[in-house]
């Protein structure tokens, strides 16, 4: 029953090719995929895996293939390779999916597919949380184009805008009443909607030093938030 659930709900999804090194940017476009020799299904030994159909079940036992290592996960969302994404799409194809390889509807298979279960409903976690957040999306969308941001970073930003944190740390080390902590919240939260946008006209212009600026910028003020929210917990 559930395989024919299953085979209802596929569809025809695109593939992204290996890693383009430096800079250059990643294509996330199914059309650019180089041809190449599929892999075989582990259970039946038919052409069906990763680089055929839909990248999960063999098309002729049906059985549940490895994941793709080679695909993005723009692609595995059904997302456009984009810093702006349809979140209300993105949590729909996240429960599709699910419903598809979900470990609790492997229960009765082999351990084999069991094992790639887990190892689907992970990535699938993973790459939903990641787009998720403009955050680590516009990270991640960096990493895809060779771009990586360093944890310490304080040398490369400027003096102004470290002032800035640093007097807001204060604020939130001396807020005290439920109304300076929203008014701190409420300064980042601006700070971090102007943050966005500006970082997503970065990536639409395709200026990705301007990007990697501004995510940085952006993870001060997320670390801020997650300080307010500890803050926030009762003693």
């Amino acid at each position: 029953m559930w395989r024919r659930r299953a085979g209802a709900l596929l569809r025809v999804w695109g593939f992204w090719p290996p890693g383009v090194p430096g800079r250059r940017p990643l294509s996330c476009d199914p059309a650019s995929q180089a041809g190449g020799n599929s892999p075989l299904c582990w259970n039946c030994g038919s052409p069906g895996g990763p680089g055929r159909e839909n990248g999960f079940f063999c098309p002729q036992c049906r059985a549940l293939q490895a994941p793709d290592p080679t695909r993005d996960y723009f692609s595995l969302m059904d997302c456009n390779c984009s810093f702006r994404v349809d979140t209300v799409k993105l949590q729909h194809r996240y429960q599709q999916l699910q419903r598809l390889v979900h470990p609790d509807f492997f229960s009765q298979r082999s351990q084999t597919e069991k094992d790639f279960s887990e190892k689907h409903s992970t990535l699938v976690n993973d790459a939903y949380k990641t787009l998720l957040a403009p955050l680590s999306r516009g990270l991640y969308l960096l990493k895809l184009h060779g771009i990586e941001i360093p944890e310490r970073t304080d040398y490369e930003m400027d003096r102004q805008f470290l002032m800035e944190i640093m007097e807001i740390n204060e604020k939130l080390a001396e807020a005290e009443s439920e109304a300076a902590m929203k008014e701190i919240e409420s300064i980042v939260r601006a700070k971090q909607k102007e943050l966005t946008d500006n970082v997503s006209s970065a990536f639409e212009q395709d200026d990705f030093e301007e990007a990697k600026e501004i995510l940085t910028k952006m993870r001060y003020f997320s670390n801020i938030e997650e300080k307010i929210k500890l803050k926030k917990i009762p003693l």
